[in-house]
C-alpha cells in the first residue's frame, strides 16, 4: 500500500506542487504552520532517515537544494527560513516517507516546542 506522499506523487492526491523533477518533488504543506510551509520530498520511498544509504546520498542531497530554490521563488529567502526534518515518532514524524518541511514568512523561535 502507497504512503500518503507517494500517492501525491503517483498523482492520485491532489497537491499544490512548486517543484518537481526525476527525484523530488515540493508541494504545499496542507496544515501550514507558518505563513509559507512547504514539503520537499524524493519521488523514491524511504521511510525514515535511519533508512538512508549511501545509495541515496544525491538524492537526498537535492532536498536542501531544492528548499532554497523554491525559498527564493517564494520570496523569503532573503529574510529566512527554517528547514526541519522529523524521524520517528517521538522524533514528530507522522508521514513515513522522509520529507523536508520549510517554514518561512515569520520570525521562528528557538526551542520549536
Amino acid at each position: 500500500m502507497d504512503c500518503l506522499f507517494c500517492k501525491i506523487i503517483k498523482g492520485d492526491i491532489p497537491a499544490t506542487i512548486l517543484y518537481e523533477d526525476d527525484e523530488v518533488i515540493a508541494f504545499e504543506d496542507i496544515m501550514p504552520q507558518a505563513p509559507t510551509h512547504f514539503l520537499v520530498i524524493p519521488k523514491r520511498h524511504i521511510s525514515t532517515l535511519n533508512d538512508l544509504t549511501d545509495a541515496e546520498a544525491s538524492v537526498v542531497g537535492k532536498l536542501p537544494i531544492t528548499a532554497a530554490k523554491v525559498a527564493k521563488e517564494k520570496g523569503i529567502s532573503e529574510a529566512g527560513y527554517r528547514v526541519v526534518m522529523n524521524c520517528n515518532e517521538m522524533g514528530g514524524q507522522t508521514v513515513y516517507h522522509i520529507h523536508m518541511h520549510v517554514l518561512g514568512g515569520r520570525a521562528m523561535t528557538w526551542p520549536p516546542g
